[in-house]
């Protein structure tokens, strides 16, 4: 047995509660390296009866590790815990905190893994209206223009020109009331809206007044107004919250630049020297240059107090229903908690996602954010059916490692996303190629995670980096992809009717020559899922006896042997054999 490979501590993701009465644990060994892994558990304090023993399941696999993991109960959730391994060679080998054990000693149960207790309080729950929906990102500014009265001047005809960094379209807060209907017929429920508080840019990153809606946009009752109707169609309503830096004209560095080392504000931010002038970068910013968004310090109290508050507001105000928190990995964890008690507390099932472009365990133990947008999947996704320059095993493991980091929860909650206003559209990502698109999404639907749409892909917008992927909204629907916009409508009704693909467990089924599968598990419901990433047809053989229905032509097929277009997939829910299937 590979003994290098072997890891589990006493921490998330790999030993946490997952309810006053359930301990998740996990451990990792080598890939291919053992036969059988089982959990050897009691209690914490019973010296006088033998362990319980159960066996522990795969739950990810890379090209290097296995991931295995069990769920266990004892009472008064007290636990103390070893491993069991069997080898190829039936050779079974003893794992606990002190390392491998020494057969020839007799086993003392002090050296055992122990979790003392599981606190109520340090619990995390999963949100389950987070888990079921179907995200859609606006840029307020290139939605749609709702009220030209409001249009500043400079404002440009609506998606005419070459679209630069300054471009204004006059995208409104009223163009996406009026678009809601839109939004519910394609399957929407969490609509995402970047920054809408005053600020000078059309990207409204740089904050002038945290508390007002900037004129561009609208009003605070409209603001009121969206959200309500939103959540008149179930739909919920998640704003942009800028918290590491404000824009160089909020008021406390208006003040500083004004009165400098005299000001009252100079520590809420991080001066490299005096005197400070806008113009020449003597002070921390968001990213290297941006004069215009100095960085705030968020360890100073007043700063903080202030920032906590305006979490507090929009929900009370307005009603939103959680936050985005942009750049949030250049925040402290102090201030996170913080602002998680403030914002659980004001609302119990708001969420809290945060834009962290890598891993992120950190932040996502529980006690801090919901989930991030999850850019190393949008890479991945990328890599393998846009551009096919990784293989499908390089592509699960990807998958697999990424699940590895993080609570079962919290990779149920992950937004799982194609591109952002950051990015390269995913049209473009794959060179227009429909059905390299149609592959990605439906991997992005049918894969563990809530689903994440960026305003335009589901009609074939274009756009290379940024300003091009922050285009005006197509409007006309003769000019409109109407394939695409089918295609993610149908593939978001499947997952809506099949709650596998929300909570259902994750398991690796085939991986060859480019051709994926697996299945997605719940109870008593399984689903299978194939993809072909070739140019060519292929025949899969996966060797299973039973039948499957097709949920995308409703067709039930023998599952022995599956027939694969070029560059496609096949979906199936799984029939027992007495299992009849009725549409």
């Amino acid at each position: 047995m590979n003994k290098y490979a072997v890891f589990h501590v006493l921490d998330t993701p790999y030993s946490y509660g997952k309810d006053k009465d359930t301990l998740v644990v996990r451990v990792r060994v080598a890939r291919n390296d053992i036969k059988e892994c089982y959990i050897y558990y009691k209690d914490r304090y019973d010296w006088e009866n033998e362990y319980n023993k159960k066996a522990m399941n795969i739950v990810a696999e890379t090209e290097f590790f296995t991931y295995y993991q069990a769920e266990i109960s004892v009472f008064r959730n007290r636990y103390r815990y070893y491993f069991e391994f069997i080898d190829s060679n039936f050779e079974k080998f003893q794992y606990n905190e002190r390392g491998f054990i020494n057969k020839d000693f007799n086993y003392n149960d002090m050296n055992s893994f122990q979790f003392p207790y599981i606190a109520e309080e340090d619990l995390y729950q999963g949100i389950n209206w987070l888990q079921e929906s179907v995200v859609y990102q606006i840029f307020p500014d290139r939605f749609c223009n709702g009220d030209s009265s409001i249009d500043i001047e400079g404002t440009s005809e609506w998606g005419k020109g070459r679209v630069h960094r300054r471009s204004i379209y006059g995208g409104d807060i009223r163009g996406i009331i009026t678009k809601l209907n839109y939004l519910d017929d394609l399957g929407v429920n969490l609509i995402y809206l970047t920054p809408i508080f005053k600020s000078t840019t059309n990207h409204k990153y740089n904050t002038q007044d945290y508390f007002d809606i900037d004129p561009q946009f609208g009003t605070l009752n409209e603001a009121k107004e969206l959200v309500e109707k939103a959540h008149n169609l179930g739909m919920k309503v998640v704003f942009d919250a800028v918290f590491n830096h404000s824009g160089s004209d909020f008021f406390a560095f208006e003040d500083l630049i004004e009165n400098q080392q005299k000001s009252k504000y100079k520590d809420w931010y991080f001066i490299d020297s005096w005197p400070v002038t806008k113009s020449k970068n003597k002070y921390y910013t968001f990213a290297n240059g941006c004069d215009n968004m100095p960085k705030l310090n968020t360890n100073n109290k007043d700063v903080r107090d202030y920032l906590l508050s305006v979490g507090e507001f929009w929900i009370k105000e307005v009603g939103i229903d959680g936050w985005r928190l942009d750049v949030c990995d250049e925040v402290g964890h102090e201030f996170w908690r913080a602002f998680r008690k403030r914002i659980k507390s004001t609302k119990k099932d708001a969420i809290i996602i945060g834009e962290i472009m890598h891993e992120a365990n950190a932040f996502l133990k529980g006690d801090q954010l919901d989930g991030i947008m999850n850019y190393p999947f949008k890479n991945a996704i990328i890599d393998f059916f846009a551009k096919g320059i990784i293989s499908g095993r390089e592509f699960l493991d990807i998958m697999a490692e990424n699940r590895a980091l993080y609570m079962d929860s919290i990779t149920k909650q992950m937004w799982n996303l194609l591109g952002s206003h950051d990015t390269k559209r995913i049209y473009t990502e794959c060179d227009g190629n429909i059905d390299r698109i149609k592959l990605s999404i439906a991997y992005q639907f049918l894969y563990i995670g809530v689903p994440y749409i960026y305003y335009g892909d589901e009609i074939g917008l274009s756009g290379g980096d940024d300003p091009n992927n922050r285009k005006c909204m197509n409007w006309n629907k003769n000019t409109q992809n109407k394939e695409i916009f089918d295609f993610y409508r149908d593939i978001i009704n499947i997952r809506k009717e099949n709650k596998v693909f929300i909570y259902g467990t994750f398991e690796e089924v085939y991986c060859e020559n480019n051709i994926i599968a697996f299945k997605r598990v719940l109870n008593n419901e399984e689903t299978l899922i194939i993809f072909n990433n070739n140019e060519n047809e292929s025949i899969v053989r996966l060797n299973l006896k039973s039948k499957g229905v097709n949920l995308i032509t409703k067709i039930i097929e023998d599952l022995l042997e599956v027939r694969l277009d070029k560059l496609s997939f096949k979906v199936y829910k799984v029939l027992n054999n007495n299992e009849a299937y009725s549409r």
